[in-house]
């Protein structure tokens, strides 16, 4: 078997670097730009809002794209043009510029995840297809565990307007490579032998009326369907809640670990990075174990029961953070919530094949949509309820709060009932 679909991923595992390299990359320069820039944390809120908000506006247009014409030329366009609103962050001259170019990079960058997994349903049978998300997510986790200490290091040897070159730069390497090497459909590829294309189309039978793989013209967005689908509102209430609670590791932890927590700088940076690094993991094993099961005991199991127990785990962790008097051990529990979360994840984003494989783009752009509206309104609780309460506690309780409300989310879905 010519193994092509495994060059897929591995490209999709970088985009997902590249994205978080790219994303994360403004916290650490933070400092630096406002000193530079003279701006104040609420002005810095901001320009962190900007990226967010059009990053959930632009995400079901840029997954519907990647429907109608292919995940090759949206991905490429993607990558060019948040790749160069990166390199535009770094001529930003006060806040208006700012903020109107981060806007524009996370407009750019939405999509990238709804598109990259749509290639996933083009290239990997169901049974391969939580594996091929969990190194998907693999990648964006070690991007955020990655990204701090090389920024830094740029940041501290060429400036922070450097800094955003060169991460700028990564990601038009990678779409050239994505356009020169990447088809749409496995049987444009010709490198792709008879062997794999059997092997990556044994579920066509079971995905479309006539087993053949959609042409390139692809049909109709079934708009009403999708709209007036139970699965659909499942899916989005319980990504929301996934959001909600990862943009506190993304926002909030190291002010957390070292203000209310009192780590050092070092021990505040390892305890931040913890998380990522055991959510990493927990993707990869996530991904096989929603794969194994199935196969062995169907995608109920395999989607239902694994999400809503690894987002009830989640919310046990959180609130056994707050109950232990250690610092150490609240920051290990927190890391842990985390990974257990993200146990789901491939999950979450293979549901979505499950319930529509030929409309991925739109449904996991709607899932994504809420999953960052959820990343939008969680740091804006958590801030309000710090500075109002003077206290880390009511906000960890009701984040806790919110993964339990996701894992009922889980309950309302069902993976063997399609859209279209």
């Amino acid at each position: 078997m010519s193994g092509v679909r495994y060059r897929v991923l591995r490209l999709a595992f970088f985009l997902a670097i590249v994205t978080y390299l790219d994303r994360v990359c403004i916290s650490v320069a933070t400092p630096f730009i406002r000193q530079d820039l003279g701006l104040s944390l609420v002005q810095m809120s901001t320009v962190f809002g900007a990226f967010t908000l059009a990053y959930s506006l632009f995400e079901v247009p840029s997954g519907w794209l990647g429907d109608v014409i292919g995940p090759r030329r949206v991905l490429t366009r993607i990558v060019l043009w948040w790749s160069a609103f990166t390199m535009l962050t770094g001529a930003a001259q006060g806040l208006p510029s700012l903020v109107t170019i981060r806007f524009l990079f996370g407009a750019g960058e939405a999509g990238a995840f709804p598109n990259a997994v749509r290639s996933f349903s083009q290239w990997f049978p169901a049974r391969e297809r939580g594996m091929a998300n969990g190194v998907l997510f693999l990648g964006s986790r070690l991007g955020g565990a990655i990204t701090a200490p090389i920024a830094l290091l740029l940041v501290q040897r060429w400036g922070w307007r450097a800094s955003f070159l060169v991460f700028g730069a990564v990601g038009i390497i990678w779409a050239v490579v994505w356009y020169r090497s990447y088809r749409d459909r496995p049987s444009e590829d010709p490198d792709v032998d008879p062997e794999e294309l059997a092997w990556i189309q044994q579920d066509r039978l079971r995905e479309t009326p006539d087993g053949q793989l959609p042409t390139p013209k692809a049909e109709p967005t079934p708009w009403r369907r999708l709209l007036t689908s139970p699965n659909l509102y499942g899916i989005c209430g319980m990504y929301f809640t996934f959001g909600y609670g990862l943009y506190f590791y993304f926002t909030w932890l190291p002010t957390y670990l070292i203000s209310e927590l009192r780590f050092s700088l070092l021990a505040g940076g390892f305890f931040s990075s913890l998380p990522f690094l055991l959510a990493g993991a927990a993707n990869i094993t996530g991904g096989w174990c929603t794969d194994a099961l199935a196969r062995t005991r169907g995608l109920r199991t395999a989607r239902v029961t694994l999400g809503f127990t690894a987002f009830s785990l989640c919310a046990m962790l959180i609130l056994a953070s707050i109950a232990v008097p250690s610092a150490v051990a609240k920051a290990v529990f927190l890391a842990l919530a985390l990974a257990s979360a993200d146990f789901a994840l491939s999950a979450c984003w293979a549901v979505c094949l499950d319930v529509a494989p030929n409309h991925a783009g739109v449904v996991t752009g709607f899932m994504n949509t809420f999953g960052n509206l959820g990343g939008l309104v969680g740091p804006i609780v958590v801030g309000l309820m710090v500075d109002r309460l003077g206290s880390w506690t009511l906000p960890l309780y009701v984040t806790a709060g919110v993964y339990f409300v996701g894992a009922l989310a889980w309950l309302a879905i069902d993976p063997n009932r399609r859209i279209a």
